[in-house]
């Protein structure tokens, strides 16, 4: 029977309740203070965010074609408790699918109309148009998920093959050997939880930002901490009682009901949308993207202070996420093989990741840059990239039944992801987690999920949240080097897989 790690849960608890209250008591020195630090790793290590995630990249790549890809995750014997479907939806709904929402259609106007320096690019032109759809594909296709695929690749092998404890110090095993959890495990685990409950928390406030948007747009309710509060509570309650009935039921099908929705949305924009110059802006984007991906990924041809803000700060949030997601994407793939896990956790995402930011920001740079239908950029300045995507629907057929639409499948993505990361805390933070036992505590759940609705909120009513998207970039800083040991180790076995019974 499961029970609670006090090692594991009250450190990231208590430190996360210290700096919320020092957030409200001092916001403008918290502020202060979390970006000195986050500076100072952006400026002394974001040549190793750059590195490591293009290696994360590549190794996936060398996996894939390597002898390890036909392994079994679980042994020979392992079947699959997800269809293949099922085992996509999940991957997309609990990864990137939250943040492709908010950021579709916002994101490549700032490139649009202010592009970095050092690559002879003038704003509004037709060269900043196809180097925004190519930073898109950068920023949210086959990089950020190969983060997820390695990680979440070795706690598959740890857990499931080589019979090791659910921690995220298993993933170490190659490198460390056989040795039984302490303090050190202890840490890792505490310093990772840290790190996502503060990512989950600006997730969510962006997500009661945007849902307090539509409200505000469809129903004539006004932002207030009342409005907020509320939001907060129904979405937070959501994604606990989906994480307390299980995989089986609250994520499996909130994540098949969510994709369906994905689909919809981008079928009716892209048949009502620009059709034409989408494929236009697909091909050019996708071109400029694959002859500039190697000096684009290490941000050699950028000005640093872009490159910080931009894409070595988008490394830094996916890596505060990777260590605990991979904890649910590992459980969930006993049956498949090793290429399966490719196949579903970064080569089909990152397609379908690529298919949503041709429609997507494909439609708004068309809008806003070639057809002026509509002033998107002076609509992401005013009211914020919340609002930019109902803008695009505006000029679209029935624009308030896909606004709505648009709405409701925010909620659920928030939800769904949520539902998975609190799963996957909880059971981090529980002792006894096994294949055969594989739930934590429903009390734990409760906690961890009304944690993180808590500070979402306190954040969002007292505009700090941006103080805490910055503690949750710093988490990016620790998990970087756990996940470049767990890359290590996974090369370890490649180059000596007799060492590892793995079947």
């Amino acid at each position: 029977m499961p029970k609670i790690k006090l090692p594991v849960f009250l450190p990231p608890a208590i430190l996360l309740v210290v700096s919320m209250l020092y957030s409200l008591y001092d916001p403008a020195d918290f502020l202060v203070q979390v970006k000195a630090a986050n500076d100072w790793i952006l400026y002394h290590f974001g040549w190793l965010f750059s590195g490591g995630t293009l290696v994360f990249l590549l190794l996936c790549v060398w996996i894939y074609f390597s002898p390890l890809a036909k392994v079994r995750i679980g042994g020979k014997n392992a079947q699959p408790i997800l269809t293949r479907w099922q085992w996509f939806s999940i991957t997309l709904c609990t990864t990137i699918a939250i943040g492709i929402l908010f950021w579709a259609t916002a994101e490549p106007l700032y490139h649009l109309h202010t592009p970095p320096g050092g690559i002879g690019v003038k704003a509004n032109s037709p060269e900043s148009a196809r180097f925004a759809m190519s930073t898109m594909f950068l920023h949210w296709t086959f990089t950020p998920y190969s983060i997820y695929t390695v990680a979440g690749l070795m706690f598959a092998i740890a857990y499931y093959n080589l019979k090791q404890p659910f921690s995220l110090g298993s993933m170490l095993f190659p490198l460390i050997g056989e040795r039984k959890p302490g303090a050190w495990s202890h840490a890792i685990d505490a310093i990772c939880l840290y790190s996502l409950v503060a990512g989950m928390a600006a997730s969510l406030g962006a997500g009661i930002l945007t849902v307090a948007g539509g409200m505000e747009r469809f129903f004539g309710l006004k932002d207030s901490p009342m409005l907020l509060l509320l939001i907060a509570l129904v979405i937070v309650a959501s994604f606990i009682i989906s994480a307390i009935t299980g995989l089986f039921n609250g994520i499996r099908i909130l994540s098949n009901i969510n994709t369906y929705a994905f689909f919809v949305l981008a079928l009716f924009v892209l048949v009502f949308g620009p059709t034409r110059y989408l494929f236009q802006y697909g091909i050019e984007g996708m071109g400029d993207y694959a002859s500039t991906f190697f000096p684009r990924s290490l941000s050699l041809q950028v000005d640093k202070s872009w490159a910080d803000s931009w894409t070595v700060f988008y490394w830094a949030n996916w890596l505060a996420w990777t260590p605990v997601t991979a904890l649910f994407l590992g459980r969930v793939a006993i049956g498949y093989t090793v290429r399966d896990f490719i196949h579903y956790n970064l080569i089909l995402p990152s397609l379908f990741s690529v298919v949503w930011m041709v429609i997507f920001s494909g439609s708004a740079i068309h809008m806003d840059f070639v057809a002026h239908t509509a002033n998107l950029y002076g609509t992401l300045q005013s009211q914020g990239p919340e609002s930019v995507i109902y803008g695009v629907l505006d000029q679209l057929p029935l624009a308030e039944l896909t606004g709505l639409s648009f709405l409701a499948t925010a909620f659920l993505s928030y939800v769904a992801g949520a539902d998975a990361n609190t799963s996957a805390m909880s059971s981090l933070s529980s002792s006894g987690i096994s294949p055969e036992s594989p739930e934590a505590p429903v009390w734990i759940k409760i906690v961890w999920g009304s944690l993180v609705g808590l500070i979402a909120w306190v954040m969002v009513a007292n505009a700090g949240i941006e103080g805490i998207k910055m503690a949750s970039t710093l988490g990016g800083f620790p998990a970087l080097f756990l996940v470049l040991a767990v890359a290590l180790g996974l090369v370890k076995i490649l180059l000596k897989p007799g060492r590892y019974v793995l079947e």
